[in-house]
């Protein structure tokens, strides 16, 4: 196959961060995706309906004037969330959900919780307004071993909240686990599940096996080569619970190749195309379609698009770095060849 035309994709998944960043790294997503739910983890964290408003019309700017694109945004859920804000939230146009992270699961996740259970009433609140909750599945205690720690949070906290709130539309954010796909699965229709190109390309090597590459650190961290086969599976079986969040999370360079480096895969540049090479290794890009540009629009009751983007069966190679004026952001396979391009 020389090229591949499918409808016009979004990205369910997504880290744009604000200022020089946001303008540097939007106009990749807003080329190929028509739609993108925006994560909420700035500084100061996006809380109300007001600093999401301002926080979309800052990434509108930033995109280019020949692109249609829409911000899908959400609300960090804080335990001074108050259901007033959810029940605005839920009479908003522009705000799609709200964003639980566990106390210091990830990058500016310290404004998240720490008590699950005590937020309870707001997840009841939510299943009133049908407002979705999109789950960092992560424990954050310190004596669980870091690759555990997704399977750790499905045993003991995310099973008691499906149980508890039986109506409650649920994400389980970049899955990464077979006992994540299992949960996914086995769940009611009410769970859904995204998935990343790094989690789907690579095992738990890429960052260790031959020195630190800091660059494919990310969080939830990349797994065994059996979980990252269980996701492949998941992604091309043409489930509906499963579909495309690139959780792309641009750094700068800098900030990644640290005595502390921060975690985030930045694949916003080539998200689509990374997709296709996946695909067509699994022998499965008849799938692509569903997965980038139907199942994600279905859960969240919003309609399909109606523009299509064309791929090209060509060989290019990826820039060492994206940015310029002291912007620098290394992607995910800087200087590594692709085989599909964006027409």
């Amino acid at each position: 196959m020389k090229k591949l035309t499918i409808t016009r994709p979004d990205d369910w998944h997504l880290h744009v961060r604000s200022g020089a960043i946001l303008k540097t790294v939007i106009p990749y997503t807003a080329r190929q995706f028509a739609r993108a739910i925006i994560m909420p983890n700035l500084k100061p964290a996006v809380t109300t309906v007001a600093h999401a408003l301002a926080y979309r019309e800052e990434i509108l700017q930033a995109v280019p004037e020949t692109v249609c694109f829409n911000p899908l945004m959400t609300l960090y859920l804080t335990a001074s969330t108050t259901i007033a804000e959810i029940k605005k939230a839920a009479a908003s146009e522009h705000v799609h959900a709200f964003k639980l992270y566990p106390a210091g699961a990830t990058t500016n996740s310290d404004s998240g919780v720490a008590d699950i259970k005590s937020v309870y009433p707001l997840f009841a609140a939510l299943e009133k307004y049908d407002m979705p909750l999109l789950i960092h599945g992560e424990v954050t205690d310190a004596n669980c071993d870091i690759f555990d720690r997704e399977r750790v949070f499905i045993d003991t906290i995310l099973t008691d909240i499906v149980s508890a709130f039986p109506e409650l539309r649920m994400v389980v954010e970049h899955v990464t686990t077979t006992e994540a796909v299992q949960f996914v699965q086995s769940a009611g229709s009410k769970i859904a599940a995204t998935i990343t190109p790094q989690h789907l390309m690579y095992n738990r090597n890429v960052i260790l096996a031959g020195g630190i590459r800091p660059h494919y650190y990310c969080l939830p961290i990349i797994k065994r080569e059996h979980h990252r086969l269980a996701l492949i599976a998941a992604a091309i079986s043409g489930n509906a619970k499963f579909f495309l969040g690139t959780d792309s999370a641009p750094h700068l360079s800098s900030l990644k190749e640290t005595a502390c480096g921060c975690a985030g895969c930045f694949s916003a540049h080539a998200a689509l195309e990374l997709y296709a090479e996946i695909f067509e290794q699994a022998n499965a890009l008849d799938k692509l379609e569903a997965f980038a540009s139907f199942y994600g629009p279905d859960f969240y009751r919003l309609p399909r698009n109606s523009g299509a983007v064309t791929l090209e069966k060509i060989t290019w190679k990826v820039p060492a770095v994206y940015g310029e004026n002291g912007i620098a952001i290394t992607p995910l396979k800087a200087g590594e060849k692709l085989s599909w391009k964006i027409q």
